[in-house]
């Protein structure tokens, strides 16, 4: 589990295709003991396992089904990630609670200055806009980011000095998209909702 607080900029040093996977090596800045082999580590919002490590690298292998739900295919050489090591036990959520499970991509329709701040509009797919809600939590990019406004399958995102600076959203344009998690919270609230009308449909039925 993570909190969407970002704490390195990793860059993919090598990209080697097999298949349907693809095997990246990431360079890091990160403590060595916060990514050994066998640890998870959010890159740009995407839970990976490591499964090599050594000081200011670690590899990680890309499924299919992540390609397909992620911008992972956009990654190659030379491209920058934002980087989260999980949690540990005892450390403090800064952001929400994050799973690194993406569920899908939300494109940027704007940038615009907000003070010293940048406000971001994005467009998601339509079967997404439910979990949107204002002063509701988001993931982009592996950030942990509070909706400001929402219509419809759009919603906006304020991004402080600090958050511009410290990740890679900066490099980011109109037209990019980013991985998208939604809140799990919004997430368990919608299949309760579903749940019990499904029942109550049912029970109905059976009058």
């Amino acid at each position: 589990m993570f909190s969407g607080i970002i704490t390195d900029i990793g860059t993919i040093q090598s990209y080697e295709k097999k298949g349907n996977e693809v095997t990246l090596v990431i360079e890091t800045n990160l403590p060595l003991e916060t990514y050994n082999k066998g640890a998870s580590i959010a890159c740009s919002g995407v839970c990976l396992t490591v499964n090599r490590s050594d000081i200011g690298h670690f590899r990680v292998d890309i499924s299919a089904e992540t390609f397909k739900l992620t911008n992972a295919p956009e990654w190659k050489e030379g491209y920058q990630l934002n980087l989260e090591s999980s949690l540990r036990m005892g450390d403090e959520i800064s952001g929400h609670m994050v799973f690194g499970h993406v569920d899908t991509q939300a494109e940027i329709i704007s940038i615009k200055d907000d003070g010293s701040s940048k406000r971001l509009v994005l467009r998601a797919p339509d079967k997404y806009k439910k979990f949107f809600a204002i002063k509701g939590s988001i993931t982009l990019n592996g950030i942990s980011l509070t909706v400001n406004e929402v219509n419809g399958n759009t919603f906006g995102v304020n991004i402080i000095p600090h958050t511009w600076k410290h990740t890679t959203l900066s490099n980011r344009k109109v037209g990019d998209t980013l991985n998208l998690e939604v809140d799990m919270l919004a997430r368990y609230v919608d299949r309760m909702i579903n749940a019990n009308t499904e029942e109550n449909t049912e029970k109905g039925n059976n009058a």
